[in-house]
C-alpha cells in the first residue's frame, strides 16, 4: 500500500508535496520542500496522539523562517569556519551566511530545495536530490537519497550519497522536538541525556577550537538525565557564548549506536536517538523565537523545541584531528539515524 500524498503548495510553479507515513503506532508527515518532517505523532501514556515535532501549516511559512525547521540539512550540516576549506590542495570558498562562517550548506542548502519522491510505501518514502558540481561552491556533482521509514516505534532516517569528485559531506535532520507536544511551550522542564563524556568546545562564531574536552565537572555533563533547563543559564563560558546548549558531543564508543535520550513527565513520552555518525549536536532551541506561528497558530518561543542533530563534527574539513567527512569520488556514503519513541518506564533500562 502506498503512503498518502497531497499538494502542500507551489514554489516557482513547482509543486511541493506532503507525504503521510503511518504504521498504527507512529504517524509522520514529510514535505518535499527541504525534505522536512512537518509533524510526528506518537502516543502518550494514555494512548492519545501527541505531535512532538514543531512545524508550520503553510509552505509560505516554511520559506519565511530561518530555523531549518524539521529540514534535511547539507551539503555540510553545522558550521565551517571562515566559510572555506581546503581539499586536495584546492581552497574552496563558501557562502558566509552565519557571520564570517558557512552554516548548514550555504545560502541555498538542502533545506531550501524541492526533493523528488523516488519511492513511496505506506511506511516508507525515499527522497532524492541532485546537486551540481560547485553548487554552493562545493566540489563534485552529488547524488543524495534519504529514506524515512516507520518501523514499529521508530522513525529511521537513512542517508545515501555519491559524488563524482572528492568532496565533503555531512547530512543531518534538523527536527525540533517537544515531547509534551509541539504547542506546549518551553522544553526546559523536559529531561535530556547525552551519551558522551567529551564534547568539542567552541570559540568565536561557535567554531570548534579543535579540542575534545571532558564534560566532567561542567554543565556540559549530561551523562545522567537532568532537566534541560537545570544548568543551561549558568555562568559557564561555553553556555554564555552560545546562549545555552548548542554544542557537539562526541558519542562514546560503547559498542552501541545510542547517542542521546529525552523524556517528558507530563505525557510519559520518551525518545532515544541512535546513529552511525560520530557526533550529536544538542541544540536547546535558544533562538527559535521570532519565527512564523506554528501549526494551529502555536507560538514557538525560545526553547520551545530541542534538536538532536547527528553529524560529523562542526568544521571537520578544517580540523584534521576530527573524524574525516571526506567522501571520495565514486564511493558510497551510507549512514543512518533513528528516533525511537517509548513509554517512560522503558527509559530506566538504558
Amino acid at each position: 500500500m502506498e503512503g498518502n500524498r497531497r499538494i502542500f503548495g507551489y514554489m516557482d510553479n513547482a509543486p511541493v508535496e506532503e507525504i503521510t507515513l503511518s504504521n498504527g503506532y507512529l504517524k509522520c508527515n514529510i514535505i518535499t520542500y527541504g525534505g522536512a518532517v512537518r509533524s510526528l505523532m506518537a502516543p502518550d501514556q494514555n494512548g492519545n496522539w501527541v505531535d512532538v515535532a514543531l512545524g508550520f501549516d503553510t509552505l509560505e511559512d516554511y520559506r519565511k523562517q530561518d530555523k531549518y525547521m524539521g529540514a534535511l540539512v547539507g551539503r555540510y550540516a553545522n558550521r565551517i569556519g571562515g566559510a572555506k576549506f581546503t581539499l586536495n590542495g584546492v581552497e574552496y570558498k563558501l557562502a558566509a551566511n552565519d557571520g564570517a562562517n558557512s552554516l548548514h550548506g550555504g545560502k541555498v542548502g538542502f533545506d531550501k530545495r524541492i526533493w523528488t519522491v523516488e519511492e513511496l510505501k505506506e511506511r516508507e518514502v525515499t527522497l532524492s536530490l541532485a546537486c551540481g558540481d560547485m553548487e554552493e561552491n562545493y566540489p563534485g556533482a552529488l547524488e543524495v537519497r534519504v529514506t524515512y521509514t516507520l518501523d514499529r516505534d521508530t522513525l529511521r532516517i537513512q542517508y545515501w550519497a555519491r559524488s563524482d569528485k572528492d568532496t565533503v559531506f555531512n547530512p543531518t535532520n534538523h527536527s525540533y522536538f517537544n515531547l509534551s507536544g509541539h504547542n506546549s511551550g518551553s522544553v526546559e522542564g523536559q529531561y535530556i541525556r547525552v551519551f558522551g563524556s567529551r564534547y568539542t568546545p567552541v570559540g568565536a562564531g561557535l567554531i570548534p577550537t579543535g579540542e575534545a574536552a571532558p564534560v566532567e565537572g561542567t554543565p556540559m555533563d549530561l551523562r545522567e538525565f537532568q532537566p534541560i533547563g537545570k544548568r543551561i543559564n549558568e555562568d559557564f563560558e561555553q553556555l554564555t557564548m552560545a546562549g545555552g546548549y548548542d554544542h557537539n558531543w562526541i558519542i562514546d564508543p560503547l559498542g552501541s549506536t545510542l547517542a542521546a535520550a529525552a523524556y517528558a513527565e507530563d505525557t510519559g513520552i520518551a525518545m532515544t536517538v541512535h546513529t552511525t555518525l560520530p557526533g550529536v549536536q544538542f541544540y536547546a532551541g535558544n533562538f527559535i523565537g521570532g519565527c512564523p506561528a506554528g501549526k494551529g497558530g502555536a507560538v514557538y518561543g525560545d526553547r520551545s523545541g530541542f534538536c538532536l542533530e547527528t553529524q560529523f563534527f562542526p568544521d571537520s574539513p578544517n580540523k584534521p584531528g576530527f573524524p574525516s567527512c571526506v567522501l571520495k569520488a565514486g564511493e558510497e556514503f551510507s549512514r543512518w539515524t533513528s528516533y525511537r519513541f517509548l513509554p517512560l518506564a522503558s527509559i530506566d533500562r538504558l
